[in-house]
């Protein structure tokens, strides 16, 4: 009797396997059909579920797939059905999650539709996945063109600005001043000058996503990324402990510029001295 019912399992599981064989194979021919036929949406359904049915075909229908995703929508955008056209991506990117390609056309989509901070995300993604694929590497730069504010470069490349932060950061921590938190860190080089002065932890917060990607890069390119904890975060969002385990000791920024007030400086440093800094006695 047990060998007849293992008999019986392994015959249901052959039919099973036969079964979807037989469907993958199908939802295959019909989705070459719905191409043929300029179908593109019912030719997207068939290939999710041949994917998901069979992720070993994977490699063998990426091409295709990415074809028909980008066709499909292409005519989503144009009848603005723009929560159908992100599902479609945000499931194309659960099956291909590290595929450039799917990662830059998303990007081009949030881009059109005006989300610049999220596009980039995407761009920086697609590039980081393949540093030689050149439409990523140039639809990045273009939008970091659009977020990346003018007066950045005009600070980083002020030698005596970043001397006098570099030497009242250096003074502050040689007088006690442990644990720093950087507000609105840009490309990091405050964080990066308070670990130098010999700071023990250090806190970054950047609510730009272009900027926090951009500040990682950095940090990680100076071999600090275990040293310093970038947040991408608004600094009136930080809780303790949550983000950070206790009150710093010292809170830097450098959003000091012509914006002074625009920047909304004041209002962040007042939450910090109120929330996030010791208290002196």
């Amino acid at each position: 009797m047990p060998n007849a019912n293992a008999k019986l399992r392994c015959n249901n599981r052959g039919g099973q396997e036969a079964g979807r064989r037989e469907l993958v194979s199908r939802s295959l021919q019909s989705a070459q059909h719905c191409l043929e036929d300029q179908d593109f949406g019912t030719a997207y359904a068939h290939y999710l579920l041949v994917l998901n049915l069979a992720p070993e075909l994977k490699s063998s229908v990426k091409e295709t797939f990415q074809f028909t995703l980008f066709k499909w929508a292409e005519e989503l955008d144009s009848l603005a059905r723009i929560q159908d056209l992100f599902n479609c991506y945000e499931q194309a990117l659960e099956l291909y999650p590290n595929d450039e390609v799917i990662c830059n056309s998303m990007g081009e989509h949030l881009f059109r539709m005006g989300f610049r901070d999220e596009a980039a995300g995407y761009f920086h993604k697609a590039v980081k996945l393949n540093p030689d694929f050149a439409d990523a590497k140039e639809n990045f730069y273009r939008v970091a063109n659009w977020l990346v504010e003018r007066w950045h470069f005009i600070m980083l490349n002020d030698t005596k600005r970043n001397l006098t932060y570099l030497k009242a950061i250096e003074n502050a921590v040689q007088s006690g001043c442990k644990s720093v938190l950087d507000i609105g860190t840009g490309t990091g080089i405050l964080s990066m000058f308070a670990k130098k002065a010999g700071a023990s932890f250090v806190y970054a917060c950047e609510l730009s996503k272009t900027m926090y990607e951009l500040a990682r890069d950095v940090v990680a390119a100076n071999n600090m990324e275990r040293e310093i904890k970038l947040l991408h975060l608004k600094s009136l969002d930080l809780e303790i402990p949550k983000h950070i385990p206790e009150r710093v000791s010292l809170v830097v920024t450098e959003t000091v510029d012509a914006g002074l007030f625009g920047e909304g400086i004041v209002e962040s440093l007042i939450h910090a001295w109120e929330h996030l800094l010791l208290q002196p006695k």
